[in-house]
């Protein structure tokens, strides 16, 4: 018998007589194509299609058209689309069991073809939360959990915290019990799952990981930006729910220090502090009051920064202009023209050149003085615009650092600016009542920004001891390295 290489016209239509049977999940019309041309199976490799009649039946449901097909030819189950899909991604994706048993049945090795984006048919079953879907596939093929997705995207059980499905990840962990490592696998960006769900900020999903005793035992691991899931929170906003989960993570241990130093990711002063609060012996109302004081209100927030971007560039552009008009109109004005006689030191001084200062000529050293502290502040505030501006990175500890120091010395400079302005307006029979009611304000403006100074080189020290202490320690004290970890 001879076949012929292309479909003829009249094949053709009969193709696609079929493929309307598949969409509608017409067994008899089938039935009777295949009876009329019983290569018409055969056939379906040389049409225009990507998918298979099998691909349409699946994705649609059509469980009866699914086993005829199966039945009569048993192959188009092993059979990939455009996109590198087999029938039974397709199915799994829409969650149609029945199909999915019928297609298992037929190739169950099926269950390891990776698509074009390197995804299982379990993965796209995840990803959809369809839980009987998952069931199924995880009884013909138990190993295919494990797998871990090429494209860094971490495990199935990533997927399903990634999408918010909890009762599937609930089954996965289960049938993957006693398999710490995979339990504990991470992503592109060295997150576990508790870590995607902090981010996610999914309550529901860390109170059940949190219950899990593997999860509990590494509940302080780290991801590729040294971070715990306590410490992902911190870049996250504020709100109710970021407090919740931080109580939750507080109870299950994160604050503790009697597991490994690298683990902990923490400098010695808060060690001795989290240990002095949680030990038993020394559990009292003070220790409890210092480790809320240090671990909610002295702790850095890594994520300040972007949060409040447009407001310190509203405040840093402020700042400039007004001491940049503190120049041009300095206090008590400018003389008006070139005179020798017109002020009380144009004659020390020869000529008092219009434009210039007043106060500069009568008081000259208090002049200096604000002209120092006003340059200093214009300048500050001028170096916080252009690094908010220049695109760097400003969540890491040493720019937030720099940030802090020139908007502090700013706003510093520009309260200092303001006192010797105020003296140099002030007239003489008057200026020590002006000067006593400002000594004390001077006093506090000066204690507050070198308290806030020390505060953030305190955190600065700590985090590059932290550093060095990472990379001083024995490989054999340092974290395991878990799946999909660097």
């Amino acid at each position: 018998m001879k076949v012929k290489a292309t479909p003829t016209p009249e094949e053709n239509d009969t193709i696609t007589t079929l493929y309307e049977a598949s969409i509608n999940g017409c067994v008899s019309t089938l039935n009777s194509l295949i009876q009329r041309k019983p290569l018409i199976l055969n056939r379906v490799s040389l049409s225009p299609f990507s998918e298979t009649p099998l691909h349409i039946a699946s994705l649609l449901g059509h469980l009866e058209f699914c086993e005829v097909l199966l039945k009569r030819k048993p192959s188009l189950a092993s059979e990939a689309d455009s996109e590198g899909r087999f029938p039974l991604h397709l199915a799994c994706a829409e969650g149609n069991t029945e199909v999915v048993k019928a297609l298992l049945l037929t190739n169950s090795d099926a269950c390891f073809a990776l698509d074009k984006d390197d995804m299982l048919p379990l993965h796209l079953a995840a990803m959809r939360g369809r839980i009987r879907a998952i069931q199924e596939l995880s009884r013909a093929r138990p190993e295919s959990i494990y797998h871990i997705i090429d494209n860094d995207d971490g495990s199935v059980l990533h997927l399903c915290v990634r999408y918010n499905h909890l009762e599937a990840l609930k089954f996965l962990v289960q049938s993957a019990t006693m398999n710490q490592e995979f339990l504990l696998a991470k992503d592109k960006e060295g997150n576990t799952i508790l870590h995607l769900a902090v981010k996610l900020k999914q309550i529901k999903t860390i109170k059940y990981l949190l219950m899990l005793p593997e999860m509990r035992t590494a509940v302080n691991a780290l991801n590729k930006a040294g971070l715990t899931a306590l410490e992902m929170l911190e870049s996250c906003p504020r709100d109710f729910i970021s407090l919740k989960i931080e109580d939750m993570l507080n109870e299950a241990g994160v604050l503790q220090t009697h597991t490994s130093t690298a683990q902990q990711g923490s400098s010695s002063a808060t060690q001795s502090i989290a240990t002095l609060a949680e030990s038993p012996s020394h559990e009292s109302k003070e220790s409890k009051i210092w480790k809320t004081l240090w671990f909610k209100y002295m702790q850095c927030r890594s994520n300040w920064i972007e949060e409040k971007r447009g407001s310190l560039m509203v405040v840093a552009t402020v700042i400039a202009t007004m001491t940049f008009e503190s120049v041009v109109s300095p206090p008590g004005g400018v003389w008006q023209e070139d005179t020798s006689t017109g002020g009380l030191n144009c004659t020390s001084y020869g000529t008092c050149k219009a434009g210039t200062a007043v106060l500069a000529y009568d008081s000259p050293h208090v002049f200096l003085k604000f002209t120092t502290f006003n340059t200093i502040s214009f300048f500050c505030s001028l170096c916080v615009v252009v690094l908010l501006i220049s695109g760097l990175r400003l969540d890491n500890k040493p720019m937030m650092w720099i940030l802090i120091i020139a908007l502090f010395s700013a706003l510093t400079s520009m309260g200092h600016t303001y006192v010797w302005a105020q003296r140099l307006v002030t007239p003489h029979n008057i200026v020590h009542h002006v000067r006593r009611m400002s000594l004390p304000l001077s006093i506090t403006g000066v204690i507050i920004p070198v308290v806030v100074f020390l505060f953030h080189v305190l955190h600065l020290v700590i985090f590059f001891v932290k550093k060095w202490e990472k990379k001083s320690l024995p490989s054999s004290k340092r974290l395991p390295v878990f799946i999909g970890s660097d």
